[in-house]
């Protein structure tokens, strides 16, 4: 008698926790989850190497937004050229989400050598050293669904920007 009525429990909180798991989240719990999921392996990587993290930032935010807009009709993996660093990340389809861009840029660690301050031959560390910047202390990130489906863009935009010529990040 008692595992059936378990079962029953289970069964009923099963039924509805996946009642409210598809109803939309206020856009403000959104907009939140979706500044964790950029900003949590972001943290992860300058807390491995003893780095602060890093602050989520609304008017980066704002600005990563207005260039992503930007890049909704071509989807161009191209820099905004503005006044922050940036990471930029397109993927095609339409299911990418923030931590899988970041956690992209992240695994250009594996070329990088803090000895040399250089970049494995052929290969690209920027992504990496700009998340690591030890000067840099806020991100603002966007992610855009490109029209016509052809992918995503994502930006974070960093303040102050990073990856200066000669300098170590950290």
């Amino acid at each position: 008698m008692p595992t059936l009525y378990c079962f029953t429990i289970i069964i009923s909180l099963l039924l509805i926790s996946s009642t409210y798991a598809y109803a939309a989240p206020p856009k403000q719990t959104q907009y939140l989850n979706l500044a964790y999921e950029f900003l949590a392996p972001q943290n992860a990587a300058r807390s491995a190497i003893r780095m602060r993290p890093l602050v989520w930032d609304a008017k980066l935010a704002g600005y990563a937004q207005w260039y992503g807009n930007q890049r909704r009709y071509d989807c161009a993996l191209k820099h905004s050229n503005g006044p922050y660093g940036e990471n930029i990340f397109w993927g095609s389809g339409t299911g990418w989400t923030p931590v899988q861009a970041v956690m992209a840029w992240v695994s250009e660690r594996k070329w990088y050598s803090y000895w040399s301050n250089s970049c494995a031959e052929g290969q690209e560390c920027g992504h990496y050293t700009q998340i690591v910047w030890r000067s840099t202390s806020r991100v603002g990130c966007a992610r855009v669904d490109c029209l016509g489906g052809r992918g995503v863009f994502m930006i974070c935009s960093y303040d102050p920007p990073g990856n200066y010529i000669g300098e170590k990040p950290y």
